[in-house]
């Protein structure tokens, strides 16, 4: 198969499928249909409570439930075509709807489920793109292991990203991105998002005619008033981010000089990164025991932070306490072998979905 998408989120979705069992359809059948060009030799999904009642668009159902579970699956490109001749792109408003619905009651990977499927018959649909962004917002923030957040953050942001680079006018789309932004560190771009957001929202309030007529100008107003003290409340971690930005640029004392102002705040000493970009510009200064203060406060927040390991190792090799850098190679081994545990099982719910299709 061509096209191979890179899926963040498949692993976590892909179990779903437990419930299906692939089958051929009788040549009898693709002939009289005429989809012998497109599903000959091609196994299809079905539920165990759909044996009885197999309907075309009960079939093309199950192959968008299975694509949007593993969007590089082996028959996708069949499927899509099947659906398309059946249905056309009208099947993606089909999916949409059933997306929403399932996110009305809180089955996000159902959501996220329909809208991959939606965006793999219709890559383009903004609406799609956007719904596929809000899914997975709400899915990490319900909580999950740190890959599971890890990976539904990133196509959350993803897909706003997209959202507004297609549709610049799509306020909420900027909202969430900024929200986004936010549960990932990115200060300044969630700040400059929030602006972004306050500007159109009050294009609207100024000209009516320019937003939907259902808009509730008092809504607007609020939603302004939002974005407003989200900008006055982003101006420290704004501020720490260039801190960060000053270490990365090598602008070692002027970084610490920022970062060092908020150690002792409790709103932001739970900040990791603050301490990991502190320990990099100690070590870069000169003053191995602040910078391993500093990589161990990153693990106290982030206790399997691999990279504040390596760097807790060197700091150890420069200060000759060889037998603590010892202690943290063992550490990075151990998380790593449980990392490796995990995606075992990942795979092996993989080779499952493999072994019944041959």
């Amino acid at each position: 198969m061509e096209n191979q998408i890179n899926d963040r989120i498949g692993q976590f979705l892909i179990g779903h499928l437990q419930n299906y069992i692939f089958d051929e359809l009788s040549d009898n059948f693709l002939e009289k249909n005429g989809f012998t060009g497109i599903l000959s030799g091609v196994p299809v999904p079905v539920r165990k409570d759909d044996m009885v009642d197999l309907s075309i668009k009960k079939i093309c159902i199950n192959m968008a439930f299975v694509m949007g579970c593993d969007v590089n699956f082996k028959y996708r490109d069949n499927y899509v075509s099947f659906i398309l001749k059946n249905y056309g792109p009208d099947f993606v408003r089909y999916l949409l709807q059933e997306g929403i619905d399932g996110a009305s009651k809180n089955d996000y990977d159902f959501a996220c489920i329909m809208f991959r499927a939606a965006l793999l018959i219709d890559t383009e649909n903004v609406d799609a793109i956007y719904c596929y962004g809000r899914a997975c917002s709400d899915a990490y923030a319900r909580g999950g292991s740190e890959d599971f957040v890890g990976a539904f953050k990133a196509e959350a942001i993803e897909a706003f990203e997209k959202t507004t680079l297609k549709r610049p006018d799509f306020r909420e789309a900027y909202y969430y991105l900024a929200y986004a932004y936010m549960n990932l560190g990115l200060y300044i771009k969630a700040k400059l998002t929030f602006e972004e957001f306050k500007t159109l929202t009050e294009r609207v309030l100024d000209n009516p005619d320019s937003g939907s007529s259902m808009e509730n100008p008092d809504e607007l107003k609020k939603a302004v008033r939002e974005a407003d003290e989200w900008i006055k409340k982003l101006k420290d971690p704004v501020r720490i981010e260039e801190g960060y930005n000053m270490v990365i640029s090598g602008r070692y004392r002027e970084g610490i000089q920022i970062l060092s102002q908020y150690t002792d705040r409790e709103e932001f000493n739970t900040f990791w990164p603050m301490w990991y970009y502190l320990g990099l510009a100690y070590r870069e200064v000169g003053m191995p025991e602040m910078a391993e203060a500093a990589f161990i406060s990153v693990l106290k927040y982030s206790p399997s932070n691999i990279d504040a390991m390596e760097e807790l190792i060197e700091v150890y090799e420069f200060m000759g306490r060889d037998d603590m850098a010892e202690k943290y190679v063992k550490k990075i081994n151990l998380v790593r072998e449980n990392a490796e545990k995990d995606k075992r099982e990942a795979d092996i719910l993989k080779t499952s979905e493999d072994d019944t299709l041959s």
